[in-house]
């Protein structure tokens, strides 16, 4: 019996995720266990553990963590308490490999916790770069802390390499999200609109802004300039009662709080014309998507997952600086005056039809959940844990 730990700290890790984790579940010889924490775990971020297990799955462990202080000192401090439950968890559940996802510090912690204990990790989505977060140097952490990668592109399984890592514990296996996704069938937008307790307007958008934790004191500054960009261009014909923008939930990074109180205030202001959630979940986010005119903001999903809706993204600022894209990606400043430009070219007429007929998604690669979960059953977890660092040939560095 193969015991694999699936770590999960947010909601979108796990709707990228949780295919994979229903093949485990499902699979002869293999034990899933689950530990949850961070926002799964907080009423302010929607307690999401509880769409977890109204998937059908277990949660063996849960990790909460201190997340009403969103300063520097307090996520830090949400660092030990985590790094504090993982070892616990760990020592409970003795798993054989520790699988995780991406990039938050939580992340960070218990693949720093599987070392300590000599259990291997396979760790997706490495490789990647986001120079507007501090989210990019963990990442790159997670990876020389990690046994095995799954990345999202050859250009990122070059880059791991890149790192030290030998070739033979790097796969191209593309996004599991992206795959996902055409398998998925969204809810009709009358069925959307029922979830929601709204109506949508024929046009609106999915906005979700996430703080630049490389620019410290900027989150204000560049949440404000979005919503006027938004007041000016997308609301300013809107119908009342009538939901043009649907705002999703920033995460519990540095300054996240800030962004949330901003955005819950404008909404509110919005008299009916703007609705804020804390988590759509994976169904209902996907089925905006596939009804919405453009996804707005920061997040990773605007870059990863909305180009599989045939829809474009505008990219606000320097969050997903440095992640490959695809051609229905805009990026924009995060100033009033560039994110009006911005929406007004996504919302052209011109544009969403080339992103419907021409759009393009460099993440999409056939089969990802099931060449995850096949190499997850048959990886050599014996001695596994003893790398070696893979020097490049002919690289030379000229001058220093």
């Amino acid at each position: 019996m193969r015991k694999i730990c699936v770590v999960t700290g947010t909601r979108a890790e796990y709707g990228i995720l949780s295919g994979l984790m229903k093949r485990l579940k499902d699979t002869d010889g293999v034990c899933l266990q689950i530990v949850a924490t961070n926002m799964h775990l907080s009423a302010a971020y929607g307690m999401t553990v509880n769409e977890i297990i109204e998937d059908g799955f277990d949660v063996d462990v849960r990790i909460p963590l201190p997340l009403d202080d969103d300063s520097h000192c307090g996520t830090v401090k949400a660092m030990s308490v985590a790094m504090s439950g993982f070892a616990d968890a760990f020592f409970r559940l003795a798993p054989d490999l520790v699988l995780i996802l991406g990039d938050r510090y939580e992340i960070l912690a218990a693949a720093s916790a599987a070392i300590i204990f000599g259990i291997p990790v396979a760790h997706l989505h490495g490789g990647e770069i986001t120079e507007g977060a501090y989210d990019d140097s963990i990442r790159h952490a997670i990876t020389k802390l990690s046994t095995f990668h799954f990345t999202s592109t050859e250009e990122y399984r070059r880059r791991v390499i890149q790192m030290g890592e030998e070739p033979e514990r790097v796969f191209n296996a593309g996004s599991p999200a992206v795959d996902a996704i055409t398998h998925f069938t969204p809810m009709t937008r009358v069925e959307l609109e029922n979830s929601l307790g709204v109506s949508l307007a024929e046009e609106f958008v999915v906005v979700t802004f996430h703080p630049v934790t490389m620019q410290p004191g900027e989150a204000s500054l560049q949440t404000t300039a979005l919503l006027e960009a938004l007041e000016t261009v997308v609301l300013k014909d809107a119908e009342e009662g009538v939901v043009s923008v649907l705002f999703t939930m920033p995460n519990s990074d540095t300054e996240g709080r800030t962004v949330a109180a901003l955005v819950g205030d404008w909404c509110e202001e919005s008299v009916g014309r703007a609705l804020a959630v804390k988590s759509l979940g994976r169904d209902r986010y996907y089925s905006a998507l596939a009804h919405a005119a453009a996804v707005i903001g920061n997040s990773s999903s605007g870059i990863i997952e909305a180009p599989s809706f045939g829809i474009p993204t505008l990219d606000i600022g320097d969050r997903q600086k440095g992640r490959t894209r695809g051609n229905t990606v805009i990026g924009c400043v995060p100033e009033r005056d560039g994110i009006i430009s911005g929406l007004e070219r996504v919302l052209s007429a011109e544009v969403r039809e080339f992103c419907y007929n021409n759009g393009n998604n460099p993440y999409h690669k056939p089969g990802t959940v099931e060449f995850i979960h096949e190499k997850l059953l048959g990886l050599p977890l014996h001695r596994c844990m003893t790398k070696s660092f893979y020097d490049l040939d002919h690289f030379f560095i000229d001058k220093l």
